[in-house]
């Protein structure tokens, strides 16, 4: 089960440093994997590495660990596997082409920040 500390303050991170269209999906009844996944935008490669190393502190300094990190900032996409929560740190023409949130459809939408 997943902590709503994690939830949290992997959602305050992003916003407080200004990622974009921050999407909260619950997907536990039609995933084995994980319970929720977050996707934000970033407006380049350097501010996602920006808000990849934030998130990082911001997790780690709650005693909550990290699993792995997958993709490089540059790439356009890198993911953050805390087990039960999946982050997605997307620029914007990355996160279009996948359309992550319409291949989960749209009644796992639990919060959405601008």
């Amino acid at each position: 089960m997943l902590d709503n500390t994690l939830i949290e303050t992997s959602l305050s991170s992003l916003d407080s440093n200004k990622a974009q269209d921050i999407l909260n999906l619950d997907i536990q009844k039609i995933s084995t994997y994980a319970d929720n996944i977050i996707i934000a935008s970033a407006t380049s490669s350097r501010h996602a590495k920006s808000l990849l190393d934030k998130l990082v502190l911001d997790i780690k300094s709650k005693d909550i660990d990290i699993i792995g990190i997958e993709g490089k900032a540059e790439s356009g996409w890198v993911l953050v596997d805390c087990g039960d929560l999946v982050i997605h740190i997307m620029q914007k023409d990355i996160r279009e082409f996948y359309d992550l949130e319409g291949l989960w459809g749209g009644d796992t939408l639990v919060e959405s920040r601008p």
